[in-house]
């Protein structure tokens, strides 16, 4: 994808399948001419005024395609920043594909991946930061996720960046001056005021970075497994949390032999529950698979479900499971508490030889303790205690995440530098790649290959 793009585009911008309305988009210089050259009613679009509407008909060669409201931006005043006009057609597959066939006769090339999008970019429309939050709304799955790419495309995050970055470009200013002027100055250390105007912004990274996982989940769900030995409960409380019946429960041990997922919302995250086979040895090959399913599913799990039966003392099968799952962040169930309790929590947590765990005791029969199970799965995702995201959580993007992390360490070494009574240039290089790192969020210092990475993962049309 070259990044000198002057031609005119065109594609579909709506999804596939039968709807009332289906949009097609065009943009770039000639994107009026195009249209003109298959529109019929009762004057050309060449000649109408930005932001109007006109009836009329889609015309491919001598032949009607369809009945359409055509839409005119003129250029700035439009999405991309170039001429664009939308031709709504009606619904379905057939009539947008016939339309767009006609622009692309009529001259029109078909667009890349998100290429509209990154002609706003390019064009100075949005940067790039918020040009990826146009992906996240669209992708967006609950309401948490949705307002969190909203801000980012309004910019919220970027105009926090902005003042961090101002705020390291000045300082880099007078570090430099002070290199380039030591005489006058009486010397090339860096002055405690700078020390601390970046030490200022290194915590202003350090507070937005401390929101990232939650904000990450929000943006992208999490996967848990709810794990353990055969018998105790994981169906029932995978049914429970669910709030229908999904997986089959019954008292034979090794009932659940494939994986069943399905996903809630748990404060705002996607959250896919897996209900998987009993982790134990077992010679029955179709549980066997099961069983290999379930390892599976906890080898790349992030956050784990450990369901314990509460009301039988503790197993060998148990404490093997403990080691396995005790470098994870955790969760325990301490179900069929309606049965008694014969496993104390601090049975629990010494087996895992804890550094504090989530241990929460329910009956996934009678419901007991569903809800605190659901806050601590909350909190174990990074919701404060109000089950809402935190207020500096908007670093949903992993690229955006490991760009600040960057930023941060050049900080870091920038003021070790400057503690240590190293030279003014050693502090300037550090603050340079912070500077430039932070530009690769915002779109600022951003190589041509990546651009196309990113967009590449957008949607046609978009």
């Amino acid at each position: 994808m070259s990044l000198v793009l002057d031609d005119t585009i065109a594609a579909i911008a709506t999804a596939p399948g039968a709807a009332g309305l289906a949009v097609v988009r065009l943009s770039g210089r000639e994107a009026l001419a195009v249209a003109d050259r298959v529109f019929r009613g009762r004057s050309s679009l060449e000649s109408a005024d930005s932001h109007t509407l006109h009836h009329g008909w889609v015309m491919d060669g001598g032949s009607r395609v369809d009945e359409i409201i055509a839409a005119v931006f003129r250029a700035p005043h439009s999405y991309t920043r170039e001429d664009v006009v939308e031709l709504s057609c009606h619904g379905g597959a057939l009539p947008s594909r016939l339309v767009l066939t006609a622009l692309l006769n009529a001259g029109a090339r078909l667009a890349g991946p998100g290429e509209f999008t990154l002609r706003a970019f390019l064009n100075g429309r949005l940067d790039l930061a918020q040009a990826e939050a146009v992906a996240d709304v669209i992708a967006a799955a609950t309401g948490a996720a949705h307002d969190l790419a909203l801000a980012q495309l309004a910019g919220s995050l970027s105009r926090r960046l902005d003042g961090l970055s101002e705020s390291l470009v000045d300082a880099l200013a007078e570090v430099e001056a002070r290199v380039d002027f030591a005489e006058d100055v009486g010397g090339v250390e860096v002055p405690e005021h700078i020390v601390k105007a970046i030490s200022e912004v290194a915590s202003s990274l350090d507070e937005l970075l401390r929101g990232a996982d939650y904000a990450r989940a929000l943006r992208d769900g999490v996967r848990v497994p709810l794990v353990g030995r055969p018998n105790v409960g994981k169906s029932s409380l995978f049914n429970a949390l669910l709030g229908e019946s999904r997986a089959i429960v019954t008292d034979q041990p090794g009932t659940t032999r494939d994986r069943v997922s399905e996903t809630i919302e748990v404060a705002g995250v996607p959250v896919t529950l897996s209900d998987t086979a009993g982790l134990r040895d077992t010679d029955e090959p179709v549980e066997k698979i099961g069983v290999a399913l379930a390892e599976q599913a906890l080898a790349d799990s992030a956050l784990v479900l450990w369901v314990i039966d509460g009301a039988a003392p503790l197993t060998a099968e148990d404490r093997e499971i403990a080691a396995r799952v005790a470098s994870k962040p955790l969760l325990v169930a301490l179900n069929q508490c309606d049965r008694g309790a014969a496993v104390a929590e601090d049975d629990v947590a010494a087996l895992l030889d804890c550094a504090p765990r989530r241990i929460v005791r329910v009956s996934a029969v009678r419901g007991d303790g569903l809800e605190v199970l659901r806050e601590s799965l909350a909190s174990l995702l990074g919701a404060d205690g109000s089950g809402e995201a935190s207020a500096v959580a908007a670093v949903a993007n992993p690229r955006h995440a490991e760009a600040l992390s960057r930023a941060r360490v050049a900080l870091v070494r920038a003021s070790d530098a400057a503690h240590e009574g190293a030279p003014g240039e050693v502090v300037a290089i550090e603050l340079r790649d912070a500077i430039a790192a932070i530009g690769e969020v915002t779109g600022k210092a951003i190589a041509e290959d990546l651009l196309e990475r990113i967009f590449g993962k957008f949607c046609v049309g978009k």
